[in-house]
């Protein structure tokens, strides 16, 4: 948990934050000693921090205390090797609130809001969602989470200004940026402070995002090739644009790929490739058979290509 006596606006995830999978064992359950080779894994090969039970997870089939020892074991495992980010998002507020202050006592690094999908609530009930969420736990930093093709539910500019201005939740430090709108990504960042990070929810994007504003990207991809994602944000950050545009074209088709069926199908599948096999997926996602052979080949050509990066 963040010290309340350190300002919200110099908390730092870093660059690269992964959405971590779940990995479940031959019976469905998770798999918690996976968990902890996971977590060492993404430490070691990129990323700064870790989201626990964010989509990628599959957080909508996880009971709650099948979610609390993730972030349990996550949390020691990282040791603060790495930032614990935990999602605990809800539809209903005082259910967010709940898992929130929950995750809270269990010293996570911050959480992950994600808008309230299904009743589509108007911009002023999202202020004051996303307000109470974070008035609920004072020394612990939020990201907003917008995306509206799974949610239906998208924060405007002002919105996200609003919340990232107002002076009663200093805490709602961040947001990941999954709309794919770069007009948009330009709005919030001339609209608020420098301190507030702009992180893409898009592994595809997130070379594009950097050039408007962004602070990096909360990656599915970084399970595979973490290092080479770490070194195009450095690349670009450094002005070395062209090196960056490099590494961005050779892992562009990998991006797509893990995307060509729902997320995490692809990303699993990748994984077993490369064994690292992180198990069953939870109903109701599948493997579609027709499509597995096409997804296949897909990732080993974009893997290959990835891979060919010089680090």
């Amino acid at each position: 948990m963040t010290n309340l006596d350190t300002p919200m606006n110099t908390v730092d995830f870093g660059q690269v934050i992964t959405a971590m999978i779940t990995p479940f064992d031959t019976e469905g359950k998770v798999n918690l000693a996976q968990v902890e080779k996971l977590t060492n894994y993404l430490i070691n090969n990129g990323s700064d921090s870790l989201v626990v039970c964010g989509t990628t997870g599959e957080s909508p089939t996880l009971t709650w205390e099948e979610e609390y020892d993730l972030f349990q074991v996550v949390k020691a495992t990282a040791n603060g090797k790495a930032k614990v980010i935990a999602g605990t998002g809800s539809n209903s507020t005082a259910e967010a609130i709940a898992a929130t202050v929950r995750a809270a006592k269990l010293q996570v690094d911050g959480s992950l809001q994600v808008t309230p999908y299904y009743n589509r609530p108007p911009q002023i009930g999202l202020i004051q969602h996303f307000q109470a969420i974070a008035k609920s736990v004072p020394d612990l930093p939020i990201i907003l989470y917008n995306i509206p093709s799974r949610t239906g539910c998208r924060l405007e500019a002002t919105t996200i200004a609003t919340l990232a201005l107002a002076t009663e939740t200093p805490n709602i430090v961040a947001i990941k940026e999954a709309t794919g709108d770069l007009d948009l990504v330009s709005t919030i960042r001339l609209n608020t402070p420098p301190e507030f990070k702009i992180y893409c929810g898009d592994d595809s994007l997130t070379l594009p995002m950097l050039a408007v504003g962004g602070s990096g990207v909360i990656s599915v991809a970084s399970h595979l090739v973490g290092n080479q994602i770490k070194q195009m944000i450095e690349r670009f950050m450094a002005g070395d644009y062209q090196l960056a545009h490099k590494i961005h074209l050779a892992l562009f088709p990998l991006f797509k790929a893990l995307f060509y069926d729902t997320n995490p199908i692809p990303l699993k599948i990748a994984l077993k490739m490369l064994d690292r096999d992180s198990g069953i997926l939870r109903s109701p996602l599948s493997i579609d058979p027709e499509k597995y052979a096409q997804l296949q080949q897909s990732l080993q050509s974009a893997l290959k290509l990835a891979n060919q990066i010089t680090l």
